[in-house]
């Protein structure tokens, strides 16, 4: 089943060069000319991407509302186009992940398609639910029985057998068919339905954890889809807290990635979340450090990094999903994984790097780059 996406553009020259590309990439498109069209369409149907021309700030802002307010539709992802630079605030104010400038050339927009082709498929993939009912065990300031309902990658349906006490955080242990390991994990409850029945957001799943739902899932489609291969990347900053990429395939802000490092006796992996996408040409990350296991992964990520200097090995990046809620001012708190751990709790000291990323992230790429590297010159001044 090929990925959907909505376009709203009434710029012909840009609707002809994105169903080139969108098709190129086996996106599927929607066009519509007025935003009416666009709401009445994203309130039915599910798209993995609505992409807005920012030409009607008006018209585009409500769309992207309209989008976040459609339950089907709340975690697709949102692409503005603008003319450069201009717009580039009001869109991440308006709730875009990614900005890109028009006017848009083939080859451009098809790099930075790459990476939102990626993180859609990652998106369907963690949204996929697959029905299954089987005991669980929750504990919390009580222990509670419960049986699933369905289960996805990042969360879970379940009943309970009675009522339950107003939990933040609960264990929950379960055993799913043909694993012969059970599966405790915890996690917090997302939503409250009719009576006993209630959503599970999983928090801070261990990398074993989430292989193991991952492999269960696997085994229950018919056809699992594939993943697109990771983007590779060169490192060109590094903070305790964090690290700049380039690459002409960035994912967008908000998204959470995994990073590695592989070679033939090798192989480092670290989560992170992209605070600033700059198309076509990089993205600054800030290292997820929330449990003592992601800041284990951090620490050798780094320690590789800075071990073998230029000759560092190839450094890849792959879409683990999207934080909700996305962060609209660089200092919001990340949910999706559990709450992130800032780099100055981590190292206790400032990290600038990470603070350029979070304040930063709306200002033209050259401006930013122009300030990254004047953080580099000063830290390089003082470490000597």
């Amino acid at each position: 089943m090929n990925l959907k996406s909505l376009l709203l553009s009434s710029d012909e020259k840009t609707v002809r060069v994105l169903r080139r590309v969108l098709s190129d990439l086996e996106i599927d498109v929607e066009h519509c000319s007025a935003a009416d069209d666009a709401i009445r369409r994203i309130t039915r149907q599910r798209f993995e991407a609505i992409i807005v021309d920012g030409a009607n700030a008006e018209e585009a802002g409500s769309v992207l509302r309209g989008a976040k307010a459609a339950p089907v539709n709340k975690r697709a992802l949102t692409i503005m186009l603008v003319e450069s630079p201009v717009g580039l605030k009001g869109s991440f104010e308006m709730g875009a992940h990614f900005v890109l400038h028009k006017p848009l050339a083939v080859e451009r927009a098809k790099a930075s398609f790459r990476a939102v082709r990626a993180l859609m498929k990652r998106e369907r993939r963690l949204q996929l639910r697959v029905a299954v009912q089987v005991p669980v065990e929750c504990y919390g300031s009580s222990r509670y029985k419960a049986k699933t309902l369905d289960l996805c990658e990042g969360g879970m349906a379940i009943q309970f057998s009675g009522r339950v006490a107003k939990e933040n955080s609960l264990r929950f242990s379960l055993e799913l068919p043909g694993m012969n390991q059970k599966l405790e994990i915890y996690g917090e409850l997302a939503w409250e339905g009719n009576g006993d029945q209630a959503g599970v957001r999983f928090k801070n799943a261990t990398d074993e954890q989430r292989n193991t739902i991952r492999q269960w899932l696997n085994t229950q489609l018919p056809e699992p889809e594939q993943d697109d291969p990771p983007v590779n990347c060169c490192l060109t900053d590094l903070s305790l807290g964090g690290g700049y990429l380039t690459t002409n395939s960035p994912f967008p802000r908000g998204t959470r990635v995994i990073l590695s490092i592989k070679t033939a006796d090798l192989e480092v992996r670290a989560g992170g979340v992209v605070l600033v996408a700059h198309p076509e040409f990089g993205m600054g990350v800030e290292f997820l450090q929330t449990t003592t296991e992601q800041r284990d992964q951090v620490l050798r990520m780094i320690t590789t990094l800075r071990a073998n200097g230029d000759k560092s090995p190839a450094l890849q990046v792959e879409p683990d999903g999207l934080e909700t809620p996305l962060p609209d001012d660089g200092l919001a708190t990340f949910q999706a994984s559990g709450t992130q751990a800032s780099a100055t709790e981590v190292s206790g000291t400032e990290d600038t790097l990470v603070d350029l990323f979070r304040h930063k992230f709306q200002v033209p790429v050259e401006t930013f780059l122009q300030q990254m590297r004047e953080e580099r010159q000063s830290v390089e001044s003082h470490s000597r």
